[in-house]
């Protein structure tokens, strides 16, 4: 915490290099390695390649936001990478497990158990209060209910809203809500959080503040951060920006560049 509130203080620049001296010291070793891969969807009609021979290395602990013009492959590469999709070549490895060699059931346990997951419309049950939205990922993976609820209300109170922990998502402001999502996607502890466009639905006040909120869970708890963005700032909040054109990678943000 003292470490990310010097990180807050300082100008951008500045900003920058105390999170790389911070990222490198504390996080030596890759969480994710995707190599080669290549994602096409087939509408009948016409075949889309949406991703083409990506690789891409995410380090532990590493927040790296994903960039690039709509259409581009962004979110088809999150969703690959997180097991949500299939790929129809190359391989994907989370922490050591070859994640598309799993079946169906033991994937489904794997990101249940090991990610969170964030997105710019929340996908809150409505008819669930703030807490019992919360605590569904623990219920589904057996925790006892008395467990599930202290985690959970422990979590609200991580992100600022154990006062709301009764109220339904109707009932919060989308920042509130916004908040409410990135409680449950780490109430498991997870190792990754894949966060698509967290901040694309809500005003600009809100998004930094949901960042500022992103940013020291990650400085806190070590997690890896994996971002899909079209936000210029939201990008250089993360460790480093990894850009996209056309189903590629074009810039890996560590100045290796790729495809075109």
């Amino acid at each position: 915490m003292v470490a990310y509130s010097y990180i807050l203080a300082v100008s951008n620049p500045q900003r920058k290099a105390a999170v790389n001296a911070l990222f490198c010291d504390k996080m030596p070793d890759s969480i994710i390695t995707a190599s080669g891969i290549h994602k096409t969807y087939d509408t009948g009609t016409v075949k889309v390649n949406a991703l083409r021979g990506v690789n891409l290395t995410v380090e532990r602990g590493e927040m790296v936001a994903i960039m690039g013009p709509s259409g581009c492959g962004k979110t088809t590469m999150l969703n690959c990478l997180s097991g949500l999709d299939e790929i129809d070549a190359g391989q994907v490895i989370i922490d050591g497990v070859v994640l598309h060699d799993l079946p169906d059931d033991e994937r489904s346990d794997y990101r249940a158990r090991r990610m969170g997951f964030v997105f710019q419309l929340y996908n809150l049950l409505p008819v669930l209060s703030a807490v019992e939205n919360v605590e569904l990922p623990l219920l589904v993976s057996g925790t006892k209910p008395a467990e599930s609820r202290k985690r959970s209300m422990d979590m609200l109170e991580m992100v600022g809203l154990s006062d709301r922990a009764k109220h339904l998502p109707g009932e919060l402001s989308g920042g509130q809500r916004q908040r409410v999502t990135i409680a449950r996607a780490l109430v498991n502890q997870p190792s990754i959080v894949w966060a698509d466009e967290p901040t694309g639905d809500l005003d600009s006040e809100t998004a930094s503040e949901i960042m500022d909120l992103m940013c020291q869970l990650n400085a806190d708890n070590g997690q890896s951060f994996v971002l899909v963005t079209h936000s210029v700032d939201v990008g250089n909040r993360a460790h480093r920006i990894v850009r996209m054109r056309d189903g590629e990678i074009v810039d890996d943000g560590n100045g290796q560049f790729q495809g075109k």
